[in-house]
């Protein structure tokens, strides 16, 4: 089986390959080439972002979506684009990790998680256990301890696909299709199909080489 990887994104022709990775199952895809900044087009710099403190460029960016990929299993290039497509439109293509707008407590990573997800989250990292506890049940300080890591902070998306998403999701991701996607929106993501999200979709997935984009 082989695990997308994002390469490099230092400029439109940083490519996006996969990564050879121990067989876990007989699907195995194409390798598939692209570029981060064809995804998320903004993420070229941080100069003059609103909250730079927050922003990360495709090139910083990068290291972390790929571990995030070989942590939780993300095997398919439909749900790399899916995950990375997603992450670009909650965080105004990485420019920001916490909710500015309307600006709700402890909502945040590069997902834009809700705070009952990220606590799930966090428990699930060991190396939070102590900064969980001292946190207790303070969402912006839960929502601190992600942030201030980016491997966390970019895991997030990768993580909710392996424990949120259904098998039937999933597997239709894999197909590469609009339609599978739009029913990971609605089912998985719980929210709204709209163009904008859609026509990052379609950047994603003609990036890292889904059929049919």
């Amino acid at each position: 089986m082989l695990v997308p990887t994002i390469l490099s994104a230092l400029s439109l022709g940083a490519m996006i390959s996969a990564a050879p990775a121990p067989p876990q199952s007989p699907a195995v895809f194409k390798r598939a080439s692209g570029s981060l900044l064809a995804m998320a087009p903004k993420s070229n710099t941080c100069a003059g972002a609103q909250f730079a403190a927050e922003c990360k460029t495709a090139k910083e960016a990068a290291p972390f979506i790929n571990a995030s990929f070989k942590t939780y299993g993300i095997t398919s290039n439909g749900e790399a684009a899916a995950i990375v497509s997603l992450m670009a439109f909650e965080s105004g293509d990485f420019k920001f990790n916490i909710n500015h707008f309307p600006g709700r407590p402890g909502q945040g990573t590069r997902n834009m998680q809700m705070p009952p997800f990220n606590l799930e989250y966090a428990k699930s990292i060991p190396a939070l256990k102590d900064g969980l506890a001292k946190a207790g049940t303070d969402v912006k300080a839960v929502l601190a301890l992600l942030t201030a890591n980016g491997e966390y902070d970019f895991g997030s998306a990768a993580w909710f696909m392996k424990t949120k998403c259904s098998e039937k999701v999933r597997a239709g991701l894999k197909t590469g299709t609009t339609e599978a996607w739009k029913a990971y929106i609605t089912e998985c993501i719980g929210t709204t199909v709209t163009d904008e999200r859609q026509a990052g979709w379609e950047r994603a997935a003609k990036a890292m080489g889904v059929p049919g984009h």
